[in-house]
């Protein structure tokens, strides 16, 4: 089959169809078997010039160029809007399941692979007579009989390498690769008219207005311009270092490398008569300028360039490795309840197609891992859980929000309700939210601990934050919650929520110097946490969530900022003073947290 892919959208995912066997199972499976098969399917997910698929863990090739061949069949699945890092981020986390040891010809295979992905890119699954044939093959007397013997016969088609010429590079992104879908997207560094820069990349502006972009992005920052030439020998000494050095600056500093060779615009504006010449620029202004290839001045100037942009805050001159340390633990909950029990508890609603799939799967998961656990139709499990939010009453809610705080855990589900617009999580947290005071205990801790299994996937953080509705829900369930009188539990609860977020917070800010929470929004989660350090004295575990929780939104927050003000306002250093003593254990992390209150 010719596979004509242009007309499609940039954005469209197709299914590529083939069989493994070409033709034999359609001859051979009623004699074998006893029942009849069309094909032995392999199942590859094309999107953005790219085939993804699994066979020696997860694979990709140039579309229709694997050793599997033309596709028989091309389905068309839909078109996806998310961010090519969000989807490059989910599938990262599928190479943690389908690894090469992992592979099972029967139990999970490429359909398995293609299935997850397509759910994550459009909302819904391949279809199901691919899915279910592995089990329909077990499901014969001869099928259970050859099982070993047809998984180590296929090994070598379902597990051999692409070969290098159909491979893209390793940083291969989709829409990188032309083939039908859309032009080649280049992705080198080379200034397209955008405003914004990315962090590590050398620019090669040839116009000047390019360069006075690049210029005006840096202006709160600092910004090196590399003046060279095609016919300077020195200059292409100090390439490699100079490279080093934007990776090292991350998004510290815009480093630009010119050409004069054939960037003349911008060589008459700067007058350059000698190459190689640097000149630097901080917060708008320029700083230096100076000639020669001599990489220790070149690195020595640049560093303390950064350097000056970036003075070091006072916290990180101060010994507090509870605070100065990135937490990338979030605190989750995977305690399993009896299933069926909680099911029973659903009434009428456990009887729905979508719970008896979610009870396969956390029980698949929890016995077997999560290899051994495809996952659901996931679109199917939103809908249920929607409808329940409107028509069950309160006190029923419960063992269904349990039931899915059970999958969250898994980073296959977490990261699709990451992506689902966010409705499925915005639906409970609005209706919890709603009930206010009313919110029984059972369904308030559950909601606490389902918000903690979002944070299983990298994706759900950022969205939480950057979405005012959800963030909006998220800060009232923790600050409501963390001054619950009654329950300690949900104090406890409310506590680690508020850490995963701090958490999230702080890691943002030390790596990319830039805070996902509003300041209003630390603001409030931190008055919130100082209140409720000044109260608990029941709970170890949740005094050392606060603490930790405060010290995290406190540690390296802008100088003169509002979270600085509140601290001066409400007193938070007589606050936790008080507290020190209230269990030794906790005397160091307290000690720290003194600190950055003062």
């Amino acid at each position: 089959m010719d596979v004509q892919l242009w007309g499609l959208s940039p954005r469209s995912s197709v299914i590529y169809l083939i069989d493994n066997v070409q033709g034999l199972a359609r001859q051979m499976s009623g004699s074998f078997l006893g029942i009849q098969i069309d094909a032995v399917y392999h199942t590859a997910l094309v999107f953005g010039g790219i085939e993804y698929f699994f066979g020696a863990g997860v694979q990709t090739s140039f579309p229709g160029a694997t050793h599997h061949g033309k596709p028989m069949e091309v389905i068309f699945m839909g078109e996806t809007h998310l961010p090519v890092e969000v989807i490059m981020e989910y599938l990262e986390s599928l190479k943690s399941i389908y690894t090469t040891e992992s592979y099972d010809l029967f139990l999970h295979n490429c359909n398995n692979f293609s299935n997850d992905f397509a759910m994550f890119l459009v909302g819904k699954g391949i279809p199901d007579h691919i899915t279910s044939l592995p089990q329909t093959v077990l499901n014969t007397p001869f099928g259970q009989m050859l099982k070993p013997q047809l998984d180590s016969a296929m090994r070598g088609i379902t597990q051999a390498p692409v070969p290098p010429t159909s491979a893209p590079r390793q940083s291969a992104q989709p829409n990188e690769i032309s083939n039908g879908f859309a032009p080649d997207l280049h992705l080198n560094g080379n200034v397209t008219g955008q405003k914004e820069h990315h962090s590590g990349v050398v620019y090669k502006p040839k116009r000047l207005k390019q360069l006075d972009e690049l210029l005006a992005s840096a202006k709160d920052i600092c910004a090196i311009i590399f003046f060279t030439s095609a016919t300077c020998p020195p200059c292409k000494l100090v390439y490699p270092a100079y490279d080093e050095l934007a990776a090292e600056a991350g998004n510290k500093a815009v480093l630009i490398k010119v050409d004069l060779s054939d960037a003349y615009e911008i060589g008459a504006k700067y007058q350059i008569r000698v190459t190689p010449t640097f000149m630097s620029f901080l917060k708008g202004e320029k700083e230096n300028e100076w000639t020669g290839a001599n990489e220790s001045q070149l690195r020595g100037n640049v560093q303390l360039l950064v350097e000056m942009a970036h003075p070091p805050h006072p916290h990180t001159l101060l010994r507090l490795p509870m605070l100065q340390r990135v937490h990338k633990l979030p605190v989750i909950y995977t305690k399993i309840p009896p299933v069926d029990k909680l099911i029973n508890r659903m009434g009428p609603s456990g009887s729905d197609p979508a719970v008896s799939a979610m009870k396969n799967f956390v029980t698949a998961r929890q016995e077997s891992g999560a290899v051994d656990a495809p996952l659901p139709s996931l679109p199917n499990l939103s809908a249920f859980i929607i409808k329940c939010l409107k028509t069950l009453a309160p006190e029923n809610l419960f063992p269904i929000v349990d039931l899915f705080r059970l999958a969250l855990v898994d980073p296959r589900l977490s990261g699709y309700f990451a992506q689902d617009n966010s409705k499925t999580v915005l639906a409970i947290l609005s209706s919890i939210i709603g009930l206010d005071a009313k919110c029984p205990y059972t369904l308030r801790i559950v909601t606490l601990h389902m918000a903690c299994n979002l944070f299983t996937s990298s994706l759900f953080p950022p969205k939480l934050l950057s979405n005012h509705d959800l963030s909006t829900l998220l800060l009232q369930l923790v600050t409501t919650s963390l001054l619950e009188t009654g329950h300690p539990p949900v104090r406890v609860a409310a506590a680690s929520l508020a850490f995963n977020i701090a958490a999230f917070n702080h890691a943002q800010r030390l790596g990319e110097h830039r805070d996902p929470l509003p300041e209003s929004s630390q603001v409030e989660l931190l008055a919130s946490l100082l209140e409720a350090v000044g109260r608990e004295r029941e709970s170890k575990e949740g005094l050392r969530g606060l603490f930790l929780a405060a010290g995290l939104l406190r540690y390296a927050s802008p100088k003169g900022g509002e979270v600085e003000d509140l601290c001066e306002a409400v007193g938070a250093k007589d606050i936790v003073v008080e507290s020190k003593g209230t269990f030794p254990d906790l005397k160091e992390l307290a000690e720290e947290l003194e600190l950055v209150m003062s």
